[in-house]
């Protein structure tokens, strides 16, 4: 006889240590000038199960999906799961002053978490119908990529070349438990971040590239800290078969310690390695003490669940108009969103059809984006998606849980009041894994 119960020493090792050779992987860049301000392009938090209903999250529970959004939820973990995302993007961005049209790709890993109950299927916690959950991972939480090229076709004529690049990640851990039909939970871990602006004057007429040396500013912010958010989540049974979930979470507001670095300096380019010489720095300011002020986030959810059909739909509102980066105000304000999202899944207790057991799934979401440079910059997007088993039959491993999420998202930043417009797909694919590598077995 077999039975599994825990997982071996080894395999705690293995997860532990994909997590942390896990890099904050970017294949190509998204050249994005929008992700100048703030700290720069957000980098959706839902998983891909959730995203492709329009990233509904604040009442939304599975036992095979790590939900990180509202930290409440692990309390409804029954497998250890591993939870892995890989998302294809491509940006067309279009400008009306001047007019033109630029596209861009990119590929990233957006998620690779580890979750796993601690206590639920124990005879006492059944009788006094408690549970609880853990999870922990790797999140990158916004990204910063953009190169704009400005020229003056003046007397003095020169390209000034604006690059930025960086971004925010965390890495948590978390969990949550379960009292009846109350559930709370809360994140906790390491928020850190890297901001790099550089600036690069080149005059280009023929005199003057004799007589003026090429410029640039640089300007490069590393910052970090302990972060903390929390949700709770509350199931009313409607009937046999249907329930309806509540769900609040949110996020602190936080300051983080920050070094950053200035430097203005005259260069040329070295012709054999194509790359920039300093000839002389003018200033140079370094490790200069401050402090990146991170926004308050508040959000709610309500779903609606039977055997066949979810329903839900979340608001969430962010204070951007309270972050600071050095003291400093930056080009950001409050911003909103609201999602609807929808799955069905046909499959009764007779089923046997594989396409039966398929999740169909469908998501819209429309908010204000929280960069401020002109007018208001409305988003929206849509989304169609499905969860694929990787098998249906159980073994005598009856817990075993392998399914293939996959989601197309449409988004669109801005319309005809911005100068500026972007247009963006999102393919991305994502694994939760719940199969016998996770096992310990034992023979009897």
């Amino acid at each position: 006889m077999q039975s599994a119960n825990t997982m071996s020493i080894s395999k705690i090792k293995f997860v532990f240590l994909l997590l942390t050779a896990y890099p904050v992987v970017s294949f190509a860049q998204l050249n994005s000038p929008y992700s100048r301000y703030g700290i720069g392009n957000l980098i959706p938090q839902a998983n891909v199960a959730n995203r492709a209903m329009g990233g509904i999250s604040g009442a939304y529970t599975d036992p095979t999906s790590i939900n990180t959004i509202n930290p409440a939820s692990y309390s409804d973990l029954v497998y250890s799961t591993l939870d892995l995302g890989v998302e294809y993007d491509g940006l067309n961005l279009k400008s009306k002053e001047p007019q033109g049209s630029f596209k861009s790709n990119n590929g990233i890993v957006p998620y690779l978490d580890f979750g796993f109950p601690l206590l639920r299927n124990n005879k006492k916690a059944q009788e006094k119908k408690i549970s609880w959950g853990m999870a922990f991972g790797l999140r990158p939480i916004s990204k910063i990529n953009y190169k704009v090229l400005n020229t003056s076709p003046s007397i003095d004529s020169s390209t000034t070349t604006y690059e930025g690049s960086g971004g925010v990640n965390q890495a948590f851990i978390g969990t949550g438990i379960r009292f009846h039909r109350f559930s709370i939970g809360f994140n906790t871990g390491y928020l850190f971040g890297e901001k790099s602006y550089d600036t690069r004057l080149v005059f280009t007429g023929a005199l003057d590239s004799l007589y003026y040396y090429k410029t640039h500013y640089g300007s490069s912010t590393h910052f970090g800290g302990i972060f903390l958010n929390a949700g709770a989540q509350y199931s009313i049974k409607l009937n046999k078969n249907a329930a309806l979930g509540l769900g609040v979470y949110g996020t602190m507001q936080k300051s983080y310690k920050g070094n950053k670095d200035d430097v203005l300096e005259t260069y040329n380019y070295n012709t054999q390695t194509e790359t920039p010489q300093p000839i002389d720095t003018v200033t140079y300011f370094p490790l200069q003490k401050g402090n990146v002020q991170m926004p308050a986030t508040i959000g709610a959810g309500l779903a609606y669940s039977n055997e066949h059909l979810l329903i839900g739909v979340d608001y969430e509102s962010t204070q951007w108009s309270k972050y600071r980066f050095f003291g400093q105000k930056d080009f950001v304000k409050n911003s909103w969103n609201a999602k609807l999202g929808l799955q069905y899944m046909p499959a009764t207790s007779g089923s046997t059809g594989y396409f039966n057991f398929v999740k169909y799934r469908a998501g819209l979401s429309v908010g204000e984006d929280y960069i401020d440079i002109e007018n208001s910059l409305p988003v929206y997007s849509i989304s169609l998606g499905g969860g694929f088993p990787l098998k249906l039959k159980h073994s005598f491993y009856d817990h075993q849980y392998s399914i293939m999420n996959f989601t197309f998202e449409y988004l669109n930043r801005g319309n005809n009041n911005n100068n500026l417009t972007e247009n963006m797909y999102k393919v991305s694919f994502g694994f939760s894994l719940s199969d016998i590598w996770f096992i310990r077995q034992k023979y009897q």
